[in-house]
């Protein structure tokens, strides 16, 4: 993937973050079926776990736990490629939802956030106990855009002890440094495009959070907002035990954590990603030897189309998803 270039007839870091999303093929033939579990969280909430399998009674394939970005699923683009390819790879792949995005409103007064270890943490830690009931080979995680800062974050806090519980993880597209990105995103074509898009869908989940639990924010000032840096003041931080955003851009933040990854990690990042400044990517001298970094001039957010237009998704997920199944024995 470091030599991984766009097609020429998609140019720049907006066009191949766009183009794919909309419109690349995300799947060969037929889209992936996805099976659905709920499962119980520590604080008495649920979590929907989305399973794309090519035989559920013959679960001793590895399992690839995909992490999703902001207000993502497993109807996203990336969710469908990487369903795909493991069906041709001889690997399941599961997508557990981050609360609020299943399509079914949770329960307890909280979303999720860009570093949101302990929610990693325990879903992971449930798939693990999966997975040696099943007798799977293993298990593996990657985390899309915010999904993998929160996996890259969650390996920083766990150090070795994450080798008891995954073989391997990726961050994809991450904003590692979120004061850096949050910062990017809310100015210029980003501001007036991905912003508006991302509000349009969190506002009101985060409306129907407050009819739920009256007084929980103030709904005036939610409404006004006009970028994710005011949105999560009012909501995000608060919800999640931040004094405000700054505070919560800091400190949930992987970067500061990556020299302490002590499992094998691979931390993708486009050099043209509109949302994430190239200047704020990780160094090597940043990052633990357990970490490699593949940092390719072009792709775009969680784009990578490849082929002739409309283009593909196949790249992506086959350079990541085999880099990640070397580590299973």
């Amino acid at each position: 993937m470091t030599d991984y270039s766009a097609p020429p007839w998609l140019p720049g870091g907006h066009l191949q973050t766009i183009w794919p999303a909309l419109w690349s093929r995300r799947f060969e033939v037929f889209a992936p079926h996805w099976r659905r579990e709920r499962w119980p969280t520590p604080d008495a909430d649920f979590v929907d776990v989305d399973f794309c399998e090519a035989d559920r009674a013959t679960s001793k394939r590895p399992l690839l736990v995909l992490f999703h970005g902001l207000e993502g699923s497993s109807s996203s683009h990336y969710a469908q490629a990487f369903a795909d390819w493991g069906l041709q790879n001889g690997c399941d792949v599961a997508v557990p939802h981050f609360r609020g995005c299943s399509g079914t409103l949770n329960v307890m007064p909280r979303a999720y956030h860009s570093g949101d270890h302990e929610e990693v943490d325990h879903l992971l830690r449930h798939f693990k106990q999966q997975a040696e009931a099943q007798n799977r080979p293993g298990i593996v995680a990657a985390g899309v855009s915010l999904g993998g800062n929160a996996l890259m974050r969650w390996a920083g806090e766990n150090g070795q002890s994450a080798q008891q519980i995954v073989k391997a993880i990726a961050s994809i597209c991450s904003p590692l440094d979120l004061t850096a990105s949050g910062k990017a995103i809310g100015e210029g074509f980003n501001r007036q495009v991905y912003t508006r898009m991302f509000l349009r869908s969190m506002k009101p989940k985060a409306m129907a959070k407050l009819k739920q639990f009256p007084g929980l924010f103030d709904a005036h000032k939610l409404m006004a907002a006009k970028d994710l840096y005011e949105f999560d003041d009012v909501f995000t931080a608060p919800l999640h035990g931040f004094q405000n955003t700054d505070d919560y851009w800091l400190r949930a933040s992987a970067l500061p954590l990556m020299g302490q990854v002590a499992v094998p990690a691979l931390a993708l990042n486009a050099q043209n990603d509109p949302f994430i400044p190239s200047s704020s990517l990780p160094t090597q001298a940043q990052v633990s030897t357990h970490v490699k970094l593949w940092q390719p001039t072009g792709g775009g957010h969680v784009g990578f189309a490849s082929g002739a237009l409309p283009g593909h998704l196949k790249a992506m997920p086959q350079a990541v998803g085999q880099w990640l199944l070397q580590h299973i024995p």
